[in-house]
């Protein structure tokens, strides 16, 4: 039980990264508040969760739900001992010059305001007692991908905020890191493949997985174990990292 009675607040929980995150965090004895604006998803997926858990309906780009969703949780389990900002959208495929400025502010506000506001919100709770913060940026947060402008600058912007936030947060034992997935077997993924090649995303998943040293695509549960290692106290002396786990894409 590596996580045992530690308070942990996910947002983007109604996703496959989040739902199946919340799942391992609460098997290794987590206490879980859960946020996402799709609450009807929520509320189904933790009919069936082990475990003390919660959820809350938040939009990560408001300021006030951000601070709402501290508020429950503090309120629900009296302490946060672990954040885990993973909301965000990948935008629509394009190139850069065809994006438009709506989109774009779009993908920046829940993938990067929403990180920052919610390290904002959270901080007060952590600084007493540490804890861990775990961002969600992805394969495109360390390389560049053509006709994707808008989710790898957030992405790259994510991790530009982990490490300030590492350097300004150690001071009070908070760690802060993020975890880089690659292509998974996800709906933003189905999205992504339309996105590139429209009526033939099989094929363009097919010639992404040849291009992928372990061959295939991850699933969202290959990436709950890094998740709950940043979490847990076997990461004590790991902050400012970016950890990959995207079958060799980054090599």
């Amino acid at each position: 039980m590596k996580l045992n009675n530690k308070v942990i607040l996910i947002t983007g929980a109604a996703g496959e990264i989040g739902m199946a995150t919340v799942k391992s965090f609460l098997n290794e004895g987590a206490k879980v508040m859960m946020a996402d604006w799709n609450i009807s998803v929520l509320s189904e997926y933790s009919k069936d969760l082990p475990g003390e858990h919660d959820f809350i309906q938040a939009d990560v780009s408001s300021e006030d739900d951000n601070l709402e969703m501290v508020r429950a949780t503090l309120a629900r389990f009296g302490r946060i001992d672990v954040f885990v900002a993973n909301a965000g959208v990948e935008g629509k495929i394009g190139p850069i010059d065809e994006c438009s400025l709506q989109d774009f502010q779009r993908v920046m506000s829940i993938n990067v305001n929403g990180v920052w506001l919610g390290l904002k919100a959270v901080l007060p709770a952590m600084k007493a007692h540490g804890g861990s913060i775990i961002i969600t940026s992805s394969g495109a947060g360390v390389q560049g991908s053509p006709n994707m402008m808008s989710y790898n600058t957030s992405k790259h912007a994510a991790i530009g905020l982990m490490r300030c936030a590492a350097k300004e947060f150690a001071p009070f034992n908070i760690r802060v890191n993020t975890v880089n997935p690659g292509p998974l077997d996800t709906r933003m993924m189905r999205s992504i493949e339309e996105g590139y090649a429209p009526g033939n995303a099989a094929f363009f998943k097919s010639q992404l997985e040849q291009v992928t040293p372990m061959g295939r695509y991850g699933r969202a549960d290959e990436i709950t174990g890094m998740m709950v290692f940043l979490a847990s106290d076997d990461a004590s002396y790991c902050t400012g990292g970016t950890y990959m786990v995207d079958g060799g894409n980054s090599c």
